[in-house]
């Protein structure tokens, strides 16, 4: 009978034991976590009775909350221009969280970061609320209406522009964009109407950014990860020859790559690196990645940033290079085709290093984080993330860029007075599809770079995405010597 007894005594001990350490864990180590996880409603429902923080672009809101009358809640979220940054700000919602800005800084716009610690002391003794900080942005309003009215309302792509010395990102816009005042309000029912309405838009979704999270073929614009890397190499310099046939035998296959068809490679079978960017020759770089190998290129890939997810403080999709290809696949790789996959960010960011004399920037979209008593509680500063090539190297490319602007293929981006530096990209789409992605990625002025500019067009024909990308980031770059 003592043993009986005994024995429901250690079980209820356990048990206890158990109960105690499972709460202990909810509540100390995993509340974070769980307060910050964007399907907890509870914690929603906390915080939207709070006056949360604005989002704020040159001192304007994008993003505020203001009083609201009609409802159980203190307020009501509000987006201006909307569609122009609503896919950078995201939405904060009841029904389906928060996205992109809104979740990435939520602990500073609902007050509930470790900076408001002594704020949420003194609540407990007056009874005031604690208000979130206000977030700017870095972006320039006047780059971001430009970008956003470059791409054709119907058309899908994405612009970003950035400080190649500093990663501040000056513009980022996507089209299709949508409107998050649609999803911020306090009727469930409605915002689910509206949520299922804005699924039906081809090519739209609300929870992603596609200048971040969305992975493209690159195109022709990769093949500045190949020049980086065969100068890197020591194999290759500025006057290396360069086998340029017009088609090249695929080894393992029966199927030749060509020439790219639209441009002046035909005039040379042998080229110089100058010549076959200015151009965009498929077959020299083609052989330069048989020639170095895959390990080669993928390491210059990730000099460059690929296969790094960021949060800069929204999260940046981690770029694709892949691995464990035949040659012939690895030959496709290097014109940016087969399974290449970036982010219209990272072509940015390989752009800019190659501007920064071959220093790569994080990339950064937060000016200066403010209490609601102005005192400032971040700012972030710019942050090195590592060398992706030689300055010597670097500079040889800027050049070549240059050239590629003054006497080849990217001559729409070209300025009067002023060196462009630039590269234009094709990427064939799946087979069955008559389109293609249309890229250019680019700065000026060559010799002090205040700004880069990547563009990207989808699934758009050849003549279309040539005059929507050259020409915008001409119009960008222009708007930014302006200044």
């Amino acid at each position: 009978m003592n043993q009986a007894i005994r024995n429901t005594w250690i079980i209820a001990i356990a048990m206890f034991a158990l109960l105690f350490g499972s709460l202990t864990v909810v509540q100390f180590f995993e509340a974070d976590n769980l307060n910050a996880n964007d399907w907890n409603s509870r914690t929603l429902y906390k915080d939207f009775d709070k006056n949360r923080g604005a989002i704020l672009v040159a001192g304007n809101p994008i993003a505020e909350s203001v009083p609201s009358s009609d409802d159980e809640f203190e307020f009501q979220r509000v987006y201006n221009d909307p569609e122009l940054y609503g896919p950078l700000t995201g939405f904060y919602s009841l029904v389906y969280g928060a996205t992109q800005m809104e979740s990435a800084m939520n602990g500073e716009l609902s007050g509930s970061s470790n900076d408001f610690f002594y704020d949420r002391i003194l609540q407990l003794f007056s009874g005031s609320q604690v208000a979130g900080a206000s977030v700017e942005l870095t972006i320039d309003p006047e780059l971001q209406k430009l970008a956003y009215d470059s791409i054709p309302d119907g058309v899908k792509g994405s612009i970003v522009v950035m400080e190649p010395k500093t990663g501040n990102i000056l513009a980022m816009v996507s089209k299709p964009s949508f409107d998050p005042n649609q999803l911020a309000g306090h009727n469930t029912d409605e915002v689910a109407a509206n949520m299922a309405e804005l699924e039906e838009v081809p090519g739209l979704s609300p929870f992603t950014n596609p200048a971040t999270e969305s992975l493209l073929a690159p195109g022709s614009v990769f093949k500045l990860v190949d020049t980086a890397a065969a100068l890197e190499s020591g194999k290759y310099d500025e006057n290396s020859k360069l086998d340029n046939p017009a088609e090249l035998p695929l080894p393992g296959t029966n199927v030749s790559l060509p020439n790219f068809v639209n441009g002046g490679c035909s005039a040379r079978t042998t080229a110089d690196f100058s010549f076959a960017l200015e151009q965009s020759c498929n077959t020299p770089f083609a052989q330069i990645a048989m020639d170095l190998g895959e390990d080669a290129i993928a390491d210059q890939a990730a000099k460059f940033g690929f296969g790094e997810s960021y949060n800069i403080p929204v999260n940046v999709t981690a770029s694709q290079f892949p691995t464990g290809m035949s040659d012939d696949l690895l030959a496709q790789a290097a014109i940016g085709q087969y399974d290449v996959r970036v982010t219209p960010l990272q072509v940015a960011m390989m752009t800019s290093a190659i501007a920064n004399d071959g220093m790569l920037m994080k990339p950064n979209l937060v000016r200066t984080v403010r209490a609601p008593d102005l005192r400032v509680l971040d700012s972030p500063k710019p942050e090195e993330l590592q060398r992706s090539l030689s300055a010597e190297n670097a500079q040889l490319i800027q050049q070549w860029m240059v050239n590629a602007v003054d006497r080849g293929i990217a001559n729409r981006a070209a300025i009067p007075g002023v060196e462009v530096a630039g590269k234009t990209g094709t990427a064939e789409l799946l087979a069955g599809s008559e389109g293609n992605n249309s890229w250019f990625t680019g700065f000026a002025p060559a010799d002090d770079p205040q700004a880069v500019v990547s563009v990207v067009i989808e699934d758009v024909d050849l003549a279309t995405g040539s005059q929507l990308t050259s020409p915008s980031a001409r119009q960008l770059l222009e708007a930014v010597l302006n200044k």
